[in-house]
């Protein structure tokens, strides 16, 4: 009998002591694509959330425990981001993840997160028309991003008609769809608004780039607000170029095109083309030397740096301070630590979260140097992220605020609380 317990005793003491090893550290899920079409953007954020770590556990890590990241690969499979989501989550028992880029990917992600209840921090522009308790956006909403870039082509360089270009998928549906109706507002006739949708990875432009040039055949300016995504702007670029259009002629505003995009590309013919971001690597402040300086002495001399390499930087940084303040990683005291934490951007201001659970973020519009880089031509101070747009009917009405309502979809008409659907 004694023999009996004293094996029951040490299998109870093994089970113990292989619980408290797999209690000793914090583990961070990364979820970026590092192979597909997506690879071009997300291997830079993956790397970031690696040098984030490694940073935070020189300090002493996080409640006296090491984070551990714990990588995945869904490979531009946007149904491969939600296995790779619940594998996290229930096999590799993850306190928080970083990761996605596309909106379908974030969709595919979502009714897992909210089943397990776990926590993801979104760091891409996206188009808004969402707030889920579990998810905190640290990229840019429309009225961060696209109606300030619109806004800029119509009184600045005085763009008249609009060639809405994107990929085909909820991200430049949406956004596109607020962008029209916002035209229209302004005084832009719908049969000045030409929209065209192209599958990830497309590499013919031909036809595409000669039916927005035909649009200026009776005089009027254009301009491209472009919402394509992945290696499909390498494409699109080298014809543009190919057709000799310049900025001058018709220029471009991308939202998907940063310096990570454009050091694969011969970016000569490309020069005064813009883009719109809350954040360039040329943004002259002593924040962002310094991130800058370690990052090239972590990964070298050619690696750039981008807007949602800074996204993560800051969520990464609110998460930690989040944690500390509630002394744990439990999710629903973390999320609750979040609303109200403020973290220095690399552009010289503050970012905050707000109750809706997104950011203020400045916007900047950049111009495309010969050298891959962006003069910044335009920066506004921070503007408070709007998880719904005004520019939707159906959008108008709802409003997100986790800290006072509880409820990330409030019709502010029948004083509800809508369920938002997950599905896409």
């Amino acid at each position: 009998m004694r023999h009996i317990q004293g094996a029951l005793l040490a299998t109870a003491l093994a089970v113990t002591a292989g619980q408290a090893i797999a209690q000793e550290t914090i583990k961070v899920g990364v979820l970026h694509s590092l192979s597909g079409t997506m690879a071009i953007s997300e291997t830079t954020l993956k790397d970031t959330m690696l040098m984030l770590i490694d940073e935070q556990n020189a300090k002493g890590g996080l409640l006296g425990k090491q984070l551990e990241a714990v990588v995945v690969d869904p490979a531009s499979d946007w149904p491969l981001f939600a296995e790779k989501a619940r594998e996290l989550l229930t096999v590799s028992k993850v306190d928080v993840m970083f990761g996605c880029w596309t909106s379908v990917s974030r969709k595919s992600v979502l009714p897992v997160i909210e089943e397990l209840n776990g926590l993801l921090f979104y760091p891409v522009q996206y188009e808004g028309e969402e707030s889920s308790k579990n998810v905190f956006y640290t990229g840019a909403a429309p009225n961060q991003q696209a109606i300030p870039a619109t806004d800029y082509f119509l009184e600045e360089l005085g763009v008249q008609k609009f060639a809405l270009l994107g990929t085909d998928y909820v991200y430049p549906r949406t956004t596109n769809n607020i962008l029209e109706s916002y035209l229209i507002s302004k005084g832009i006739a719908k049969e000045d608004i030409f929209v065209n949708y192209t599958p990830f990875g497309r590499s013919d432009w031909s036809k595409i780039v000669a039916d927005v040039v035909a649009l200026g055949a009776d005089g009027k300016k254009v301009g491209v607000i472009s919402t394509i995504n992945g290696d499909a702007n390498i494409g699109f670029y080298k014809e543009l170029a190919a057709a000799g259009v310049s900025a001058d002629d018709i220029p471009v505003v991308a939202f998907s095109v940063g310096e990570e995009e454009l050091s694969g590309l011969d970016t000569s013919n490309l020069v005064g083309h813009l883009a719109a971001w809350n954040y360039f690597q040329s943004a002259d402040v002593p924040e962002n030397a310094e991130f800058i300086a370690k990052w090239k002495a972590r990964m070298g001399e050619a690696r750039v740096t981008n807007d949602p390499m800074e996204a993560h930087v800051i969520g990464f940084n609110m998460w930690v301070n989040a944690v500390t303040a509630a002394g744990t990683t439990e999710v629903d005291a973390v999320s609750k630590a979040m609303i109200g934490q403020k973290s220095p951007n690399l552009t010289g201001s503050m970012a905050e979260m707000l109750p809706n659970h997104h950011l203020t973020k400045p916007v900047l519009i950049g111009e495309i140097r010969a050298d891959g880089q962006f003069d910044i031509i335009s920066q506004t101070e921070p503007v408070p992220g709007d998880a719904w747009t005004d520019f939707l009917p159906e959008s108008a009405v709802l409003e997100a605020d986790w800290a006072g309502l509880g409820c990330g979809m409030y019709n502010t008409e029948t004083k509800t609380c809508v369920q938002m659907k997950s599905n896409y």
